[in-house]
């Protein structure tokens, strides 16, 4: 895409704004979901909330620009904005942000329609088929040039001394990357290549939040496998705690900067939900970090290696949901699942920034999975119909009916009372 003087002056003149300083938001606990409906989550008492943001949709064309389009530049180049997709996620940020609801998004990418919209955004050794998420293309001139500017671009719109738009604090850049040939798809790689350029995309997109915010919070994301992987092929996915070492030595080794981890401690099966019959350790070798074992995380967080400016990195729990499954029970399940991980998290102390569920609504195209707060109405993808137990148990959450709601769920996770959650 051509450069535009006026919008390079522009962004330019933009460059020279001292950044915010407004610390990160404190909030009475990490209640959140992953925000589908926003006056039902509202409704919940969220305090956190998190949205998708793709790259591969900030974009349109250089053939289908406007005059006077939105522009974002770097290096060089400049990229016209598809402005219906910015006011779109305005729309879903500012009535949130305004009620002071903590916005986290997941910064994504998908294959576009579009052969040079992919071209820009997409890693170029990915697979041209397999993979959901994408790695992006920090690798060739133009493309490493479009991710900083779009980068910027969400900055400076969403994350800046200007408020208007909406207020977001946090940014998980890309998704589960330990199962990277799903959901970083880069195509075929070792464990150190995933690392590399891991931490080359998450510092590009640190180098552009601290433009424009001296505090909001990038982080890596991780599924649940731990010395496990999600995949026969060691250069199809790769362990979880391997990544996150070298990840940590990588950015030392090049100057280290704060980041934090965005973990989804689903279930061993994601499609059982009795998180508390996990077959896990509690040690740094166990297979898999679940709701059963978050100490692990928390301990790991807290090693010499980890620390930054020392103390330990901030924690995230930005994906997990609960399946309702055919047993008889698969209700009360599903909602004792919520119950237990909401006491577990709550025993980590300070140390959670967001504890997000997934999903307000069943999703027709998750596998089968239904971890809905909400049925979704059939014939419908995510149209919502009937409220679940969960949805009142996460209203519950931290406020004084908790108590009374949860208990009757300690039967059904084996429990006679939540402090036998309490780390020993």
């Amino acid at each position: 895409m051509r450069p535009l003087l006026l919008a390079c002056l522009c962004s330019c003149l933009m460059a020279f704004a001292a950044p915010d300083a407004t610390p990160f938001p404190a909030t009475s606990n990490p209640k959140g979901i992953q925000v589908q409906i926003i006056p039902d989550a509202l409704e919940l008492g969220i305090h956190h909330a998190g949205l998708n943001i793709t790259l591969n949709g900030l974009l349109t064309p250089e053939k289908e620009a406007k005059p006077g389009q939105l522009t974002a530049s770097a290096d060089g180049f400049t990229f016209a904005i598809n402005e219906k997709y910015v006011v779109a996620m305005d729309r879903q940020i500012k009535p949130l942000s305004d009620q002071g609801v903590v916005v986290t998004l997941i910064v994504i990418t998908y294959r576009s329609p579009n052969e040079r919209i992919r071209s820009l955004t997409i890693h170029p050794q990915a697979d041209p088929v397999k993979g959901t998420t994408m790695a992006a293309n920090t690798v060739t001139s133009e493309g490493r040039a479009c991710y900083k500017a779009l980068t910027d671009f969400i900055a400076r719109r969403w994350s800046s001394t200007n408020t208007s738009h909406g207020r977001v604090w946090g940014w998980v850049i890309s998704n589960e990357v330990n199962s990277h040939h799903e959901w970083h798809q880069m195509g075929p790689a070792t464990v150190e290549e995933v690392a590399t350029q891991y931490e080359d995309q998450v510092r590009l997109a640190w180098e552009s939040l601290r433009q424009h915010s001296t505090n909001a919070r990038v982080y890596l994301s991780l599924e649940h496998n731990w010395t496990a992987k999600n995949h026969r092929d060691p250069l199809q996915a790769c362990p979880g705690r391997t990544l996150l070492e070298l990840f940590a030595k990588r950015a030392r080794d090049r100057g280290d900067f704060d980041w934090n981890l965005a973990f989804h401690p689903y279930p061993w099966n994601l499609r059982d939900p009795r998180t508390w019959l996990d077959k896990v350790t509690f040690d740094e070798a166990t297979p898999k970090v679940t709701f059963k074992n978050l100490e692990v995380l928390t301990k790991k967080l807290a090693t010499p290696e980890m620390l930054y400016a020392g103390n330990p990195r901030r924690l995230s729990f930005t994906e997990q949901g609960f399946d309702v499954t055919q047993r008889p029970a698969a209700l009360a399940e599903q909602a004792a699942a919520y119950a237990y991980a909401w006491e577990k998290v709550a025993r980590l102390g300070g140390s959670v920034d967001a504890f997000l569920y997934h999903r307000q609504v069943d999703h027709a195209k998750e596998g089968g999975l239904r971890f809905g707060l909400w049925s979704n109405k059939p014939g419908t993808i995510s149209e919502p119909d009937q409220k679940r137990p969960i949805w009142h148990l996460l209203k519950a959450a931290d406020t004084p009916e908790w108590k009374a709601a949860a208990e009757p769920y300690l039967k059904t996770c084996g429990l006679k009372s939540w402090e036998e959650l309490t780390p020993r």
